[in-house]
């Protein structure tokens, strides 16, 4: 008799499971508020990479952020989500078109105090489900004692690419670069935070005052994989409806669909304290957990199985 693939994963969803369970818990542990927030609304933030999915007049959020912040500008310190995210055209070993993220904001802290909870999160999972102080993923065996290693992006570049970090996005390779040169370069001892992205790449992230060229973002890199974006918050809303604005401008020179400016998100950040946020991607996660390189096999059903 033929087994469908769904009995084949039934040890992965149980990790699955365990993993997610961890996450709420640490969160519980640590004084955070769950908060559920509208996976449909009116005005996603223009990005040139991600496309959000139409419903009806309005469209499903492709993360949390927006509602998330103004929760955050209301007076609520410590905040966290777990919920399903959708971007079309996300489709491949890594991605999928509706995904679960993980996003949590937190009052008084900067992007490199959100680095060292990320690491506290992710031990923590690691020793709620059994795996300690390491894990193996893809022939890697990965230590996960604190403290994880830090690269600034200039300096990826230098090691990693044929062109510096500057050229890249003079030319508008940063993205294939990264893909192609710099990223499977990473992680794969010890994870590895990546930050001091470029300005033109800091989206809703604060930049350095000291060096407005560079944004106070971070990614987290294991064996490769990308698993989470993170920055200092923009609390600025004129230098954000620039940005947004800006956006736009670009989206529509690829001939994209044009969003809706989100007025009350951008209202709301004259409120926001200063803070840090992130958004993680669970499934692949429990992809690093589960040791596999394909995120259908950690996800009960695939687009292609509805």
């Amino acid at each position: 008799m033929k087994t469908n693939r769904q009995s084949q994963i039934k040890r992965n969803l149980w990790l699955r499971a365990k993993i997610i369970q961890a996450v709420r818990a640490f969160f519980i542990d640590n004084d955070y508020l769950e908060i559920e927030t509208p996976c449909r609304i009116p005005a996603p933030a223009p990005e040139a990479h991600i496309e959000a999915e139409v419903s009806g007049d309005w469209f499903l959020h492709t993360s949390p952020e927006l509602c998330m912040k103004r929760l955050f500008a209301s007076g609520y310190p410590r905040i966290f989500q777990i919920c399903r995210c959708f971007r079309q055209k996300e489709r491949g070993a890594k991605h999928l078109p509706e995904m679960t993220m993980l996003e949590w904001y937190i009052a008084g802290h900067n992007y490199f105090n959100m680095m060292e909870q990320c690491e506290e999160l992710i031990r923590f999972v690691a020793h709620r489900t059994g795996f300690k102080d390491f894990l193996v993923y893809q022939g890697n065996r990965i230590d996960l004692n604190a403290p994880w290693p830090r690269m600034s992006v200039t300096e990826a570049f230098e090691r990693f690419s044929s062109v510096s970090m500057e050229k890249a996005v003079l030319q508008d390779r940063f993205d294939p670069l990264m893909a192609f040169d710099i990223e499977p370069n990473l992680g794969h001892n010890k994870p590895l935070f990546l930050y001091d992205y470029p300005a033109a790449l800091a989206s809703l992230a604060r930049l350095k005052p000291k060096n407005p060229s560079i944004a106070e973002r971070f990614e987290l890199y294991i064996s490769g994989l990308e698993l989470c974006n993170a920055f200092s918050e923009l609390t600025d809303p004129l230098e954000q409806r620039k940005r947004f604005e800006d956006e736009q401008e670009n989206r529509s020179k690829l001939g994209l669909q044009a969003y809706p400016l989100s007025v009350k998100f951008l209202d709301s950040l004259q409120f926001m304290p200063e803070g840090s946020g992130i958004a993680l991607g669970v499934d692949r996660l429990v992809m690093l957990f589960a040791n596999t390189a394909h995120i259908d096999d950690v996800v009960a059903f695939t687009p292609e199985e509805l």
